[in-house]
């Protein structure tokens, strides 16, 4: 286990997508339950949230909401108690032209910030998942499933 003694932690993989597509994925609710093993089998109750899923690590339900700012190609992910959510864990995807990127290409960044009573066990559980995580939406963002194209 790594140790992460740092107030917030970032997670970044070179995707070889568009900005734009990758930009779709990540804020759609429904997705997250696809690699966020914090928030597995993702389910809308109602429209437009809030969202709930279940941890891979005790099955437990977890709720959060989407924060979608495409403008900026930033999603928030607000997390905690119903109507008391905070946007501690965000995405930023950074366009190709923006680091001189191939054109079907863009960086994710997973972004956590630590609340002060977290202990440091379960933020080096939250730190390693989101290093875990990137992984996972690089193989979903760039396998045929994740964009709608045939493994054919």
């Amino acid at each position: 286990m790594s140790q992460h003694p740092d107030f917030a932690h970032c997670a970044t993989a070179l995707v070889k997508v568009t900005a734009e597509k990758a930009f779709t994925f990540l804020a759609d609710p429904l997705s997250l339950g696809t690699w966020s093993l914090g928030c597995m089998r993702t389910q809308a109750p109602q429209p437009g949230g809030p969202y709930t899923g279940f941890s891979l690590y005790n099955d437990s339900q977890v709720w959060f909401d989407i924060e979608p700012h495409k403008e900026l190609l930033l999603i928030d992910y607000l997390v905690g108690t119903v109507g008391k959510f905070k946007p501690r864990i965000s995405v930023r995807i950074v366009a190709a032209e923006t680091c001189d990127l191939g054109d079907a290409q863009c960086y994710v960044s997973l972004l956590a910030w630590r609340p002060a009573q977290m202990t440091q066990d379960r933020w080096n559980q939250l730190c390693d998942a989101h290093d875990a995580e990137i992984w996972l939406i690089k193989a979903r963002l760039e396998g045929p499933k994740a964009l709608g194209e045939s493994s054919i």
